[in-house]
Order: structure tokens, then sequence, then C-alpha cells
């Protein structure tokens, strides 16, 4: 998925997308652990990337929401 993708989708939607990704990359490396070879694995690579991704975008906003509420507060003098 794409960064510009993951951007333009709300908090609930990247919270639920992230979920669903780390259930299957979970999946996935019960495969690899149990001795059985993935479909693709490819895929694993893609999901941590896209994980990495939705992490890294909700951490800009954070600091984003997080300037704006400082920019109004009090100076010390």
């Amino acid at each position: 998925m794409k960064a510009k993708e993951l951007r333009l989708m709300n908090e609930l939607d990247t919270s639920i997308k992230l979920a669903d990704l780390k259930k299957e990359l979970m999946k996935i490396n019960s495969q690899i652990a149990t001795g059985t070879v993935p479909k693709s694995p490819g895929k694993v690579r893609e999901i941590k990337r896209t994980i990495a991704k939705i992490l890294s975008i909700n951490n800009e906003k954070a600091h984003i929401k997080s300037k704006k509420q400082n920019k109004g507060g009090s100076k010390k003098e």
C-alpha cells in the first residue's frame, strides 16, 4: 500500500488495517516456524514495510497534532 493512500485514511481505518496486517504477519511467521514454506515469501517483506509506513504516518500525525496544540500556549518569562 502506498503512503499517499495511508495518509488519506482516517485514524480508525489505519488502526484496523494495522491489526489485520499484524495478524497476517503472525500467521506467516508461524508457518515459517513450523517449517512450511509460505505461498509467497515476498509477502512478508511487503507486510513489514506497510506496517512500518502506517506507524510512521501515525507518528507524523501525532507530532503535527501536538505542535498545533502547543502553538497557542503561554510564554514563560
